[in-house]
């Protein structure tokens, strides 16, 4: 597919949203909220914009995270601008709008706390589930039932345009290859097994989930589909206050505590959670036929067993944020993470040598048991300091953190020759390993005229990999499992990646906002495998634009338009060069290799908001890359490693495997029916072509759904109900099939101790115990067909409790302004 269509119903789309009538004008009002006590900016502050002497409101809308606001295509006259937020005074500024000074700065705006102590209450805000901005979504978990007893991919399934398969691996509209975050920071666990990662973290510790489908270009470009950041919970207000949640269930069990202490500008935060998921048995049968066109003989191969599989996931943190004035800040964090999995299986397995014309050459009976497990930890500093001058558009900013981590991968195995039950073959494998990674970063904004800013700033990291993998084989004569240098390696990995960008934002023409940057990325590499002797040096180049416009055609509608290039840099596991026979008949190692993958990306999207009865979003994509890098089995009736000869064998690794297009919509429906009942609803539907490079001829062509439902009815003021179901299609990959998946649950939860408590009930896939699961796959000599059935049935009870005192403070603050006239630009 050429993206010669879609950008003809781009333009289409364009042309349609900018020719119609604007009702609004060419005035904006702008300014940041901030405590007046911590002089820390105030995210979710409500601004609420009147006509004077209407009651009736022009427009609405929230305050980013650093506080700021900005409401434009306004008319010419006199308003009324209501800042709130629970647990402040209001205020109401008096504002004029003119022709002449279309651009109206307020400045600070400094909000005070009511004059009261409420003991053992946190102050919360009621936020929109979904929030659109400029340039990301935001989906906030406060009213997220189904998912509190649950983890992070349990909440990443409800966001728009991203979608979670069975076991956990997550997409950004159709991408897997996603730059995941915490709190805005990169850290190494995510590269060893994101799956792992996600499933540590409980929902209940999560405030929101930030999507950026098209990053500008202060971003990093790692990340193909985009960026995901998780924000975790974090206090600012005054006192002492946390929450508390735990968890019990037939699947999975967590915990967290989170506990937030703040005087006057200085603030300390500290959080621990944990969970585990219990052991579970999934069946496994596997049948495989192949051909040795050498040998003109078939080969038959069927496995039939099980699995036992768990996982626990423990994560930990402290934290402080400092101000001395409205102007500069300084935050820090040292947060500790580890998690690992372990697996045991049992699979009988029959080999059968077949004549071209179904003679039986050979008939092979055997028992495979195989273990395995695996464990990370890691230390993830950071500090951050930032400056705003007298202009509060005019900002500093300086960022260093590291995250280094350790791993260990362990495993083996033993093959038993039957009836007899003899050993014919065993591995036991060790391979530790040390991940570090860290940056330094400095961004800096600068007002160059009104409603003009400039951005620059610059990046550098470094990535630094070693692993040393160690192989033991079954050796008959001697009795003994022996060291074997051809399954034995090592990988000294380094990666450095040098940045500098720069960005302006304006208006264009009547109602239009730009933005256009550009970034530049010198990536350096340094690799040894010591078992090939092989050195990798290579540095390469990248260029990266980025376009956004933006046109607000009212008070309710706006409609972007995107263009990026990201790049996917391989991550460790898919480098590692560690060759896996757990499975003789199945093998499995890494590329070290591996070239980066190229995207280029297109987005449209268009909101609208419905008032009180909803919102809805819908969004075009088209992107293409080259050298795109997918899972890859290449079939080999022998292959010879070291000194010992695997026959009949498939070999899965990583591989560039050729171009692939993808071109999709996304559509978010938000409705509100009354004040008790609310849906949501999220579709993605694209079409993807991929251009085998490696098997050529083998190209393939899909169309893929992912579609999503959430309804919540609020029974009593304490009291909600809430069913979440999904539905992900069967889609074709460049070697075969890979399964649909299904998934359902149900909650209640109940509210007490005026709101601080509550207890949840949830039940998720509670008609079958089981998801079925079939791969299809095919390449050059083979063809494949594997069945998992996957335990998924589970029921879980969820208390949580919120404690706290907080006490504000009342400032001497000029609440209600009136007749303020602009500050001088």
């Amino acid at each position: 597919m050429r993206p010669f269509p879609l950008l003809i119903l781009l333009l289409l789309l364009c042309s349609t949203a900018w020719s119609q009538d604007v009702s609004g004008g060419s005035c904006k009002v702008s300014g940041k909220v901030v405590d007046s006590a911590s002089a820390q900016p105030i995210e979710y502050a409500s601004i609420t914009l009147f006509l004077t002497g209407r009651t009736k409101p022009v427009a609405g809308i929230s305050t980013d995270k650093k506080g700021i606001f900005t409401i434009d295509s306004l008319a010419p006259g006199n308003y009324s601008l209501v800042i709130e937020f629970i647990g402040y005074k209001k205020q109401t500024r008096n504002i004029q709008l003119s022709s002449r000074q279309p651009g109206f700065s307020i400045g600070n705006i400094l909000l005070a706390g009511e004059a009261q102590t409420l003991a053992g209450v946190t102050v919360t805000g009621q936020k929109k589930a979904i929030e659109n901005t400029i340039d990301k979504l935001v989906y906030n978990t406060d009213r997220d039932i189904t998912a509190q007893t649950g983890v992070a991919t349990d909440v990443l399934q409800k966001v728009p345009q991203v979608s979670v398969d069975v076991d956990g691996n997550v997409e950004l509209a159709g991408s897997t290859n996603v730059l995941f975050l915490i709190n805005g920071r990169p850290s190494t666990i995510f590269g060893s097994n994101i799956t792992d990662v996600l499933q540590s973290i409980p929902a209940s510790q999560i405030k929101s989930i930030e999507v950026i489908t098209n990053p500008g270009a202060r971003y990093d470009a790692q990340g193909t589909g985009g960026i995901i950041n998780i924000i975790l919970k974090h206090s600012t207000v005054q006192g002492i206050n946390g929450n508390m949640s735990l968890t019990a269930g037939t699947l999975m069990q967590n915990g967290s505590l989170n506990i937030n202490a703040r005087k006057g500008k200085l603030g300390f935060n500290a959080f621990l959670n944990g969970d585990a998921r219990l052991t579970t048995t999934t069946l496994i049968s596997a049948q495989r036929t192949s051909t040795d066109t050498a040998t003109k003989t078939n080969a038959l191969l069927q496995q039939n067993g099980s699995t036992d599989f768990s996982r626990h996931g423990l994560q930990s943190g402290i934290g402080f944020d400092w101000s001395d004035s409205a102007r500069n800040s300084l935050s820090g964090a040292l947060n500790y993470a580890e998690f690992g999995n372990r697996a045991r299986g049992s699979i009988n397995q029959l080999e059968q040598t077949q004549t071209v014309a179904g003679g039986v050459y050979s008939n092979t009976n055997s028992t495979n048991t195989t273990t395995s497990s695996f464990r990370e930890y890691s230390f993830d500093p950071s500090l951050n300091y930032k400056h705003t001058f007298q202009n509060s558009e005019q900002q500093l900013e300086l960022m260093m953190d590291g995250s280094f981590g350790h791993n260990l991968i362990n495993s083996g195995n033993d093959q038993f020759l039957q009836p007899k039950d003899s050993l014919i073959y065993g591995t036991r494998n060790n391979n530790p390993a040390t991940e570090n990674e860290y940056e330094a970063k400095i961004d800096y904004v600068q007002p160059l005229k009104k409603n003009m800013n400039l951005g620059v700033g610059g990046r550098f990291s470094g990535r630094d990999i070693s692993s040393t993998g160690e192989a033991l084989v079954w050796q008959p004569l001697s009795n003994n499992y022996l060291f074997n240098f051809a399954l034995s390696n090592n990988l000294d990995y380094h990666q450095k990646v040098y940045a500098a960008y720069a960005e302006v934002n304006f208006p264009l023409a009547k109602s239009f906002q730009a933005r256009l940057g550009g970034r530049y990325e010198r990536t350096q590499v340094n690799a040894f495998y010591a078992n090939a002797h092989q050195n990798i040096q290579n540095g390469y180049d990248t260029w990266i634009p980025s376009i956004f416009l933006m046109k607000t055609i009212d008070e309710t509608q706006t409609f972007k338009l995107n263009f990026t290039i990201r790049i996917n840099r391989p991550e460790y596991s898919e480098l590692n060069p560690f060759i896996n026979t757990s499975d003789p008949k199945n093998i499995i190692t890494g590329n070290p290799n591996l070239k980066p993958e190229i995207w280029d990306r297109f987005e449209a999207v268009y909101s609208k908001d419905l008032g009180r009865i909803g919102s809805f979003m819908i969004s075009l994509y088209y992107r293409q890359s080259n050298g795109d890098i997918q899972r890859f089995v290449i079939y080999y009736p022998s292959i010879q490693v070291g000194d010992t000869t695997y026959t009949n064998v498939a070999v899965t690794t990583r591989e560039n495997i050729g171009i692939e297009e993808n071109a999709g919509t996304n559509l978010f429906l938000e409705l509100h029916p009354n004040e008790k009942f609310s849906i949501r609803t999220n579709t993605i539907i694209f079409y993807r072509h991929t251009i085998n490079h490696v098997d050529p001829g083998y190209n393939s062509s899909t169309t893929i759904y992912r579609a999503n439902i959430n309804a919540s009815y609020q029974l009593t003021t304490d009291f909600a109900a809430e069913f979440f179901g999904t539905f992900n299609s069967k889609h074709h990959e460049a070697q075969g099939y890979y399964p649909s998946f299904t998934s359902y649950s149900l909650a209640l939860r109940k509210q007490f101790w005026k709101k601080k408590g509550s207890i949840a009930l949830t039940a998720s896939n509670f008609l079958s115990k089981y998801i079925d699961q079939r791969t299809d796959i095919y390449g050059p000599g083979f063809v494949s067909s594997n069945l998992r059935r996957i335990p998924y049935r589970s029921i879980g009870i969820n208390f949580t409790w919120k404690f706290g005192k907080l006490v504000t403070k009342t400032e001497k603050s000029d609440n209600v302004d009136t007749n303020l006239n602009p500050p001088d630009q």
